[in-house]
């Protein structure tokens, strides 16, 4: 537990940071040279990044919004809106609830898939039991998941 809070409290590597975010240690070093994370501090003695408290609350947001397909042209948009304060309130909200129903979409999208395959699966089960019946059954289940694909 200590090393967590020493880990909390004191400024963060880019490893640390790469581990702690999920990005990769080139993605933040992009992400600093295009202005998303502002100016990184660095370690007096090696040069190297130090990721201090705001610094690291700032790649912590920017990772739930990538990993929620948030491309890096709306994350500049929401650190602009960010900037803004509260008279930015309801475009940070129209910000969210478009990429919420993106994100919802997606999901469906990956619903439908995952049917599919496990239709698919039910098909060839049906088949390594010679069960010709349930085979019928499960590719009629494909081809109504099939017909959702097109729709």
């Amino acid at each position: 537990m200590a090393a967590a809070t020493s880990e909390q409290t004191a400024d963060l590597t880019v490893q640390e940071m790469a581990r702690r975010s999920g990005f990769s240690e080139p993605t933040l070093r992009y992400y600093e040279k295009i202005g998303l994370l502002g100016a990184v501090a660095r370690d007096e003695s090696s040069g190297h990044r130090r990721y201090g408290p705001a610094t690291v609350a700032r790649v912590e947001a920017l990772s739930c919004l990538r990993s929620s397909g948030v491309t890096v042209s709306g994350m500049r948009r929401y650190l602009d809106l960010l900037a803004q304060g509260d008279s930015a309130a309801a475009e940070q909200r129209d910000l969210f609830a478009s990429q919420a129903e993106k994100l919802a979409a997606d999901i469906g999208q990956l619903q439908l898939r995952l049917t599919y395959l496990r239709r698919k699966a039910d098909l060839w089960d049906a088949r390594v039991r010679g069960d010709a019946a349930a085979e019928h059954r499960a590719t009629e289940a494909v081809l109504r998941v099939l017909e959702q694909f097109t729709h």
